[in-house]
């Protein structure tokens, strides 16, 4: 399903945005802790006012499917039928909060000073987040392009250090990489790899499957295209060219004429440039079309992140890691 808003079937178009959002979740295509695109951006994407766009994110604010952070933006909850994440179906945003408030309370009655306390809080933040150093994480792919920006773009904690795996090197067991791999604090892959890379490593190696979704600002720009000319699909694999085009069919954009350019050459691409509407590149790719395309088309980068789910049960597995190897003993609440 896609973001659209029809001007002439009478319905508001608040009431038409929060309903396909309200679908998006309960399908379960955003999920919990997935952010939603901001207020002005998707209001200028979809050519309505940011009063449309704020009305429709309060009324799924209303329904509980969302939430709203200062100065972070508005995130999913989930299902109002489902717990929503933190305990007794509160919402981990707001359990941390009145843990912060029972702390200060602490803090007032002890007679302590604000300012010694907020520095001693930084002290063991900052303490915390050094705890990871020297974890070594592997991530396991099919296609250069996400295994690179997965490498670049993911935040695990300072000192973790990445090894970004080809499925095919796995395989093949080039450069002896099945041996590295089982000298690995953790071992990552999606989950279309995750039965294949634990079938070739074995039970004694833990292989952690991960979610990966397309941006939904990433569908949204997608979704405003007409559809009646083509768009360049420029990346560098037809793993990953096949992998867009099936993300589009899911998400309703299969009419899109994708046309797919893997070639490095200027002048194979400038050719392919020629004659489309837009222009779909994969991480990394954005300078090569922009250096011939100039301003002439659209360019939207396609780009899966991990979902917040995701993401944390890694950092969760990965500080039961430094636990395991003799660090000090670490909470996550």
């Amino acid at each position: 399903m896609t973001l659209r808003v029809d001007r002439r079937n009478g319905v508001p178009l608040y009431v038409q945005l929060r309903d396909q959002m309200a679908d998006l979740i309960k399908s379960g295509l955003w999920r919990r802790g997935f952010k939603l695109p901001p207020e002005r951006h998707l209001a200028e994407v979809l050519g309505v006012s940011r009063n449309t766009v704020s009305l429709a994110y309060k009324g799924l604010a209303d329904r509980g499917l969302v939430t709203s952070q200062q100065g972070r933006g508005t995130f999913v909850r989930g299902n109002p039928d489902a717990a929503p994440g933190g305990e007794n179906g509160e919402d981990p945003e707001d359990r941390l909060k009145k843990l912060v408030d029972d702390l200060l309370d602490d803090v007032t009655e002890l007679g302590l000073d604000l300012v010694a306390v907020e520095r001693i809080f930084q002290r063991r933040l900052d303490a915390r987040r050094s705890l990871l150093a020297g974890i070594d994480v592997a991530f396991v792919e099919c296609n250069s392009e996400q295994l690179d920006f997965f490498t670049r773009s993911l935040e695990l904690g300072a000192g973790v250090r990445v090894l970004p795996v080809m499925i095919d090197d796995l395989e093949s067991d080039a450069a002896g990489v099945r041996d590295r791999l089982a000298e690995m604090d953790l071992v990552v892959t999606t989950f279309f790899h995750l039965d294949q890379v634990r079938d070739i490593l074995g039970e004694e190696v833990e292989v952690l499957g991960i979610a990966l979704d397309p941006e939904v600002e990433t569908m949204v720009r997608l979704a405003q295209l007409p559809g009646d000319r083509p768009v360049a699909l420029v990346c560098l694999s037809e793993v990953f060219a096949h992998r867009v085009q099936k993300s589009l069919e899911q998400s309703g954009l299969a009419h899109l004429d994708t046309r797919i350019e893997l070639s490095r050459d200027a002048e194979a691409l400038k050719s392919a440039l020629a004659d489309v509407d837009a222009a779909i590149v994969s991480p990394g790719r954005r300078r090569d079309v922009q250096i011939l395309s100039g301003d002439e088309i659209p360019i939207i980068e396609f780009i899966y992140k991990p979902d917040a789910g995701s993401v944390n049960v890694l950092q969760r597995k990965l500080l039961e890691r430094h636990r395991d190897r003799g660090g000090d003993s670490i909470v996550v609440t």
